[in-house]
């Protein structure tokens, strides 16, 4: 390991203990591991008690290869991430995802003092995270802990979303820019904001943090 990523570790390893105790205390299970292969191996192990599994369209799942790894599984595998699906059925896979045993996401920010944070374009993710799956499990690098709510929706404004335009083609102002313009655009990827303060009773929310960056 470099200097720069034992420092960067140790760096999101004290900002993921405070923020972990901060999540404990808003109902939250949270579990702390400091590298990818750790998270990959503890999500897969709890995709092993699910018959049915959805993804959240997360960069930051996809780069643990959980969708690959559990292709031959003979698990329902509920991702309307993949190619060549029609407008009908990535939406049919979304609605889907609402009821399926583990719903596997990340969030855009995670608070220092235990918040979630997240804008979404269509609304099905924050809408899984909130209630409908049995368990719903948020993967978090570091790199997405922030002090406060404000600063959670400032990240994602400046950085996450014309990212996230980007890399799924939408033909947005901050796609061709990469600066939020507050658009009005078909595509705008910027329309429905959630602030998950508290765990909501009725659902199993627990979130995982990875002491590497992960995800924009």
């Amino acid at each position: 390991m470099s200097k720069r990523d034992e420092l960067y570790r140790w760096h999101y390893r004290a900002l993921a203990e405070k923020c972990a105790k901060n999540l404990e205390k808003n109902r939250f299970s949270v579990k702390v591991v400091d590298t990818k292969e750790e998270a990959r191996d503890y999500v897969l192990s709890l995709c092993r008690e699910a018959s049915s599994v959805g993804f959240g369209g997360s960069l930051t799942v996809a780069e643990l290869g959980i969708f690959a790894a559990l292709k031959e599984s003979g698990k329902e595998l509920l991702n309307h991430g993949l190619p060549d699906l029609s407008p009908e059925e990535r939406n049919e896979i979304r609605r889907k995802q609402q009821s399926c045993d583990l719903f596997l996401t990340s969030t855009n920010a995670l608070t220092l003092d235990g918040k979630l944070v997240n804008i979404d374009g269509t609304g099905n993710r924050v809408n899984a995270m909130a209630f409908g799956p049995g368990r719903t499990l948020v993967v978090a690098g570091g790199n997405k802990i922030v002090l406060d709510v404000e600063r959670g929706i400032k990240r994602i404004k400046d950085y996450v979303a014309p990212m996230n335009a980007k890399r799924l083609g939408y033909d947005t102002p901050c796609a061709k820019t990469g600066i939020c313009a507050d658009c009005s655009s078909p595509q705008r990827i910027c329309n429905v904001t959630t602030i998950l303060e508290k765990c909501p009773p009725a659902s199993r929310i627990e979130v995982l943090i990875v002491c590497e960056p992960l995800g924009l």
